[in-house]
Order: structure tokens, then C-alpha cells, then sequence
């Protein structure tokens, strides 16, 4: 059933009291055909909302936002190695990885309590401590939003890349990702190589550690440093972590002597956006109802009433003075609306 004027406030972890003309919610798959073939064609604005953990509503919504709320995780086939395990696209990603932690299926636990839910997992190419959705990414199940059809897009199709997909660019808004598909191990490879997660598993004395134990430690680590949207309103990281190429980071390296880096396959380095925007001094440092968080200058959040223009206008202060001192131009990564 579709409402009218819905308030969105809890359904975006900014938690912004934003509008909706037109509101739905769906749980099945009919229900997103029925829409395609009977409503879209009313609303010349449609926005599929799933955890609402990547978004900043910069007004009222003036067309239809439907809600997911298709959940589920099933074993799709297994061999000697792998399990490949189907998850509906409205079910918490977080969910998805205490499953597979709690059946020791490995390659995802280090992406353990990022919020969200599994469709907007590809769409983002969501990553953390070394290890991206792409890694275990089998297919997926959309649905075309202008004949119902469905589709199967492999992990070549998807074409991701850091923070990105095809899905955030030239099939951007066309598709409705209903079921993804992911390849699990059996016999679990853990991804250490971040010394935070070291650190954490040697503190809590796991000298044989399983993907338990490496999820626990994330999401020790992700509650140490992060806040909690329940508690004040942010969609995360802000900003995606900039990639620049060897020789640019070594001209910065003589300015800058103690800045990070992150070595990639391909010889640029990435640098963390948390520490190019601390330097610029924006670490828990509060503008009217914004800031940056004191715990993580990538986190910039809202103190209870900012609006989204607020929230938006502050990121481009961010970029400009990191751009300025640096000569890096941050990048969002999440979404404006």
C-alpha cells in the first residue's frame, strides 16, 4: 500500500526528519513487479531505500521511496571448497555475516557490523580491513525497473571497482538488486595484514585465531572508533580514502613526513582520508548542529537537528581545505539525494 507524506527520520541513520510524498514498503519479489508494471509510471522520481546507512537527504523527497524489506539467506550449491550462499537484498548485512561466522563459512567477517543491508553491498563494492565485496562476489538477481525483467549479473558484469560498480554509474537507477549470491570457503583464509586487527586478537589472547575471533576483534575495533547511528545520527565514512600515485605521495612525503600509506597492486598508494582531514583539524570539532566525530575525523555527523544542507555544506569545507593543504580532492562516498 502506498502511503502519502511519510516521515523518513528513522529510516536514514542521519537521522534527518526528511519528507516523503509517496511511501512504500515491499517484501517480496511480486510486490516489486507489481509496482514496475502498475505505479512507477505515476511517479517520475523513485528511490529503493534499504538501510538508509549510505545516503544524505538534502530535502523533502517529492516522489516514491520504497522501503525493502525482502529478507532471507539460503545455500544456493556447494562443492568440496565452497558454499555459495544466496541472501535477499532487504536483509541487514550484518546479519549475513554472523551467519556465515556462526557456520565458519570464511570471507566476510572482516567486513563484520558495517551497517546496511546486502543489496546495497555490490552496489557500493562495500570494503574494510583488506577485504571487498568483490572477493567473494558470485552473481546477482536484479529486476529491470522499466520491464520486470529479471537479470543476472555476474562479478565481471558488475565491473567493480573501490566503492563503485555499475550500479553506481552508467545502470545507475535502472535496476532493483533483489538477491545476491556469494562464494564462501569452507576451509577459511583470514586477511590480517591490518595491525589494528593484530593488535586486538593478541589483546584478547587468540593465538590460533578463527573468523570468531576476527569478527569479534572488528567489531571491537569498528565500536571503539565509530558511533553508533542510534546514538547520534552519520552514514559512516564520509569520504572514500584518495588514490594517488607513487611519485605524488613521495613529493607529499617530503612535507608531510609522518603521512600514511596503503600499498596497491597496481603501485599507487592510498592515503587515509581520516588522517588528511585531521591534519586540517576538523578531528571533534563541532560547526552549529555538525562536525566531525572525536573518535574518527572520517565520520562526520549530526548533533540532533543539522539538516541535510547543513551536513553537505560542511563535507565541501572538508574538501576544500584538505585540497588546499594536500592538493588531493576527497571523493564522497556516500550518496546525496
Amino acid at each position: 500500500m502506498i502511503q502519502s507524506n511519510i516521515s523518513l527520520k528513522d529510516y536514514n541513520t542521519f537521522g534527518l526528519d526528511i519528507t516523503a510524498s509517496s511511501f512504500c514498503v515491499v517484501k517480496s519479489k511480486t510486490e516489486i513487479i507489481n509496482l514496475i508494471q502498475n505505479e512507477f509510471s505515476k511517479y517520475a522520481k523513485k528511490l529503493f531505500l534499504g538501510g538508509g546507512s549510505n545516503i544524505l537527504f538534502l530535502k523533502d523527497y517529492e516522489g516514491l521511496v520504497i522501503k525493502n524489506e525482502i529478507k532471507g539467506i539460503e545455500i544456493e550449491r556447494e562443492t568440496d571448497e565452497y558454499v555459495y550462499l544466496k541472501s535477499y537484498s532487504g536483509t541487514q548485512w550484518n546479519d549475513l555475516v554472523l551467519y556465515c561466522v556462526n557456520k565458519n563459512l570464511g570471507g566476510i567477517e572482516n567486513l563484520s557490523l558495517i551497517p546496511g543491508t546486502v543489496g546495497a553491498a555490490p552496489m557500493q563494492n562495500i570494503g574494510a580491513y583488506g577485504v571487498e565485496i568483490k572477493d567473494v562476489f558470485e552473481s546477482l538477481e536484479a529486476i529491470d525497473l522499466t520491464t520486470g525483467e529479471t537479470i543476472i549479473f555476474t562479478n565481471k558484469d558488475c565491473q567493480f571497482g573501490y566503492r563503485e560498480s555499475i550500479f553506481k554509474n552508467q545502470e545507475k537507477n535502472k535496476f532493483f538488486i533483489y538477491s545476491v549470491t556469494f562464494r564462501l570457503n569452507k576451509k577459511p583464509i583470514l586477511n590480517l595484514n591490518y595491525g589494528d586487527i593484530q593488535k586486538k586478537l593478541i589483546e584478547n589472547g587468540c593465538a590460533n585465531p578463527t573468523i570468531k575471533d576476527v569478527s569479534n576483534a572488528i567489531i571491537e575495533i569498528r565500536n571503539s572508533k565509530l558511533p553508533n547511528p542510534k546514538d547520534i545520527g552519520n552514514a559512516g565514512s564520509f569520504f572514500k580514502n584518495p588514490e594517488v600515485s607513487i611519485e605524488k605521495y613521495s613529493e607529499l612525503l617530503q612535507l608531510f613526513p609522518s603521512m600514511p600509506k596503503y600499498d596497491l597492486p597496481n603501485g599507487n598508494v592510498k592515503i587515509p582520508a581520516a588522517w588528511l582531514i585531521e591534519q586540517c583539524g576538523f578531528k571533534g570539532k563541532k560547526y552549529g548542529n555538525t562536525g566531525n566525530h572525536a573518535k574518527q575525523a572520517l565520520v562526520i555527523v549530526n548533533y540532533g537537528n543539522a539538516s541535510g544542507i547543513e551536513i553537505y555544506n560542511h563535507a565541501i569545507l572538508v574538501q576544500k581545505e584538505v585540497e588546499i593543504k594536500f592538493g588531493i580532492l576527497l571523493s564522497a562516498e556516500v550518496n546525496f539525494i
